[in-house]
């Protein structure tokens, strides 16, 4: 430092003590060389960073679990969610989703300022983004079910960054859906791709998710978080019921009714509804336990 320019500089202390603790990769975001600075006081890195909060800005974006676009995906950001930035080099932002802590890497060029609070969310499959307040606009794109939308009412549309929606195809914050079996069904037909949440495609855990944010209920991103923290055990001679989620190895759906599941799956390669007898048979063979676990959560 040079003379008058010469300014201290604040550190904060943090003692380390303790044994090593273990910590989950996919929530916890630490690399070798840097870590939230949140998680100072209970791991260490050489460097902490404070993230920095940015806006999903296109459709939708696959975050990977390297800075490569030919590394898998390990989930998906949808138009309008937020992703807390905590490092950005050669085209890759690394950091986690806001709405799950889930981490990864996204291009930084699909990132943008944060955006004012949503107003509210798609739930449609996928619903048209007009350039104009007028249905007979030209369509810009479309945004996927779960897109969080900011902006202003222009008669029957929302005025958005992006263009305008159309107030039917919205859904406002402040007032979720009630039947997450209903906000699942909306993606029948949609594509399996590992690691989507609707916008290129979505995969068993990402619809199990998205279905129970649109009814105002947080879910961990993976099956077996879900299975963890979602509901409460149904005792082994419970019948089943609409709306229960049911696990299987690395897999998982919800009933539509006592009999019948919908979930995304690499076997069909969709979301579809079948018997859940169907799903069992097909499964017995690789596995001595089909159905690892049977959740309830009560409305």
């Amino acid at each position: 430092m040079h003379g008058n320019a010469a300014r201290s500089i604040e550190r904060a202390c943090v003692k380390l003590d303790g044994v090593s603790r273990r910590y989950d990769p996919r929530v916890r975001a630490i690399r070798p060389d840097l870590a939230d600075v949140a998680l100072a006081d209970h791991y260490f890195a050489p460097h902490y960073a404070a993230p920095v909060p940015r806006t999903c800005m296109t459709t939708s974006a696959m975050v990977r679990g390297t800075p490569s676009a030919g590394a898998s995906a390990v989930t998906e950001l949808l138009h309008g969610e937020t992703f807390h930035m905590l490092d950005s080099r050669a085209g890759w932002a690394w950091g986690y989703c806001a709405h799950d802590h889930y981490v990864g890497y996204v291009p930084v060029d699909v990132l943008g300022e944060p955006a004012e609070a949503p107003a509210g969310f798609i739930v449609r499959a996928s619903a048209p983004v007009f350039a104009a307040a007028d249905i007979k606009s030209p369509v810009a794109t479309l945004l996927p079910a779960g897109a969080r939308l900011a902006g202003t009412l222009d008669g029957d549309f929302l005025a958005t960054a992006a263009g305008h929606v159309h107030q039917r195809h919205i859904r406002p914050v402040d007032a979720p859906e009630t039947d997450w079996v209903a906000a699942a069904q909306r993606y029948l037909g949609m594509p399996y791709v590992w690691g989507g949440r609707g916008g290129l495609g979505v995969d068993c855990s990402g619809l199990v998710q998205m279905a129970l944010a649109a009814c105002g209920i947080a879910a961990p991103r993976d099956t077996d978080q879900q299975a963890e923290a979602l509901g409460a055990a149904i005792p082994d001679d419970a019948a089943a019921m609409r709306g229960d989620i049911i696990f299987f190895p690395g897999h998982v759906g919800l009933m539509v009714d006592e009999a019948r599941l919908l979930h995304a799956n690499a076997f069909w390669m969709a979301v579809t509804i079948e018997p859940l007898a169907d799903v069992v048979a097909r499964l017995a063979g690789a596995h001595e336990q089909p159905i690892t676990a049977r959740r309830r959560i009560k409305p």
